[in-house]
């Protein structure tokens, strides 16, 4: 999913430039490796700009923070699709997408939105969550040794980031082992949204099949797995429709899948480029927990979120119309000097970290906990294991082409 219509034209960002460049500039190869001065200069320039093409860009704390738990800007599936269809292009493809996951919590509005996340909270509680520690931990170990027995070096992202979240889920969600490559292949295609939307399409497709079937095991035969908590909970509320618990397994099983990767790859590549701070882990393992919000605030893994203007309001003095997209930029929020000192600085303890990276509000992520947690073991389990773990390429380093999400497409090390 591309934010502008084009890259063509886009200035060099040390350069003077027209508002109209501001949004461009973040589709450059430049931008890919580092958004964040692009951000900077946003914030400082035209923190909330309108581009070319009509959508507008947030990247101040203060501004995002009230966006986030600003009703008017909506979540809602219908409106979602207008907005994107109006826009038509590569856009257009993403309406197909909104239309085909259906209407779950995390693309409707209040009362329809409260009534799904209470259900989804139900079955995935913090408790829940934490005690899956122990089985995280087991599999992070697995990978590490997998990869080791390998050999010297390894791509970081495919040998533990990916793999990691898959595994969970499938822990969590009760999924048979046998089925895990097939799952494992369409969750890549799902990785790929913005670069192959029929591949994707095609997957979810499959996916919501896979998982119509799981269903029906699991209400003849309940067990100990998210999947039969969730059709508990349907059997005791018939308000709750086939449709809706489909899609409800669907939103809890990806979230925090994309995120996770990009927390551990983001996170770990931070850290090798901080050896004081790596170090400073390596001798504190309790460190783990707040340096994984520091982490996620340092290199956010979702970029950006997208609402759209349900009715007209203002924000820093501009007027956001109706049917208008806003992109939300999550990760400009959090390295904005009015809220953070030394906001370009990595500090593992960097008192009263109040980041973004999750969102806020009704939408706050859902599978941030569960992101956080496996982010929390994965890098704690890498840096105290692999004493000697550093990059072997700096120069080799790429992301993929999607502002709003941040992914390295390999974080190859040596240990």
């Amino acid at each position: 999913m591309n934010p502008t219509a084009t890259t063509e034209g886009a200035r060099d960002s040390a350069g003077p430039a027209r508002p109209e460049d501001l949004a461009a500039a973040l589709l450059t190869q430049e931008a890919r490796r580092d958004p964040y001065p692009f951000y900077a200069r946003m914030r400082r320039e035209d923190p909330v700009h309108r581009s070319a093409q009509g959508i507008w860009y947030l990247t101040r704390y203060s501004d995002v923070e009230a966006a986030l738990g600003d009703l008017r800007l909506s979540n809602d599936r219908d409106r979602m699709t207008r907005a994107y269809t109006a826009l038509g292009g590569d856009l257009k493809a993403l309406s197909r997408l909104t239309d085909r996951l259906g209407r779950v919590m995390s693309n409707t509005d209040p009362p329809d939105h409260a009534r799904l996340r209470k259900l989804a909270n139900r079955a995935f509680t913090a408790r829940r969550v934490e005690s899956l520690r122990d089985r995280v931990q087991g599999i992070v170990d697995r990978l590490i040794d997998e990869a080791v027995a390998a050999g010297p070096t390894m791509d970081l992202v495919e040998a533990v980031a990916s793999p990691l979240p898959m595994a969970v889920v499938c822990e969590l969600f009760g999924i048979p082992d046998e089925d895990l490559p097939q799952v494992e292949t369409w969750f890549r295609r799902f990785g790929r949204l913005s670069e192959d939307i029929d591949a994707s399409e095609a997957a979810i497709e499959q996916y919501e099949e896979y998982l119509a079937r799981l269903v029906r095991r699991r209400r003849a035969d309940p067990g100990d797995d998210l999947i039969s908590a969730l059709v508990a909970t349907q059997a005791k509320d018939d308000r709750l429709t086939d449709s809706e618990l489909l899609s409800t397994c669907f939103v809890l099983i990806t979230a925090g899948d994309e995120t996770t990767t990009h927390l551990v790859g983001n996170g770990m590549l931070a850290l090798l480029r901080h050896p004081a701070q790596l170090a400073r882990l390596r001798a504190d393992p309790a460190l783990a927990r707040p340096a994984v919000e520091e982490l996620a605030r340092y290199d956010t893994p979702t970029q950006a979120i997208v609402r759209v203007v349900a009715e007209d309001l203002t924000i820093g003095g501009r007027t956001l119309r109706e049917g208008e997209l806003a992109y939300l930029f999550l990760a400009a929020t959090n390295r904005d000097p009015e809220r953070f000192h030394d906001p370009d600085r990595l500090d593992l303890t960097r008192p009263g970290n109040r980041p973004l990276s999750f969102g806020n509000g009704p939408h706050f992520c859902l599978g941030g906990p569960l992101a956080k947690l496996q982010a929390e073991v994965a890098v704690g389990t890498l840096v105290r294991r692999l004493p000697h773990l550093r990059l072997t390429d700096e120069a080799a380093l790429d992301w993929r082409p999607n502002p709003l999400q941040r992914r390295l497409t390999a974080l190859p090390v040596t240990y």
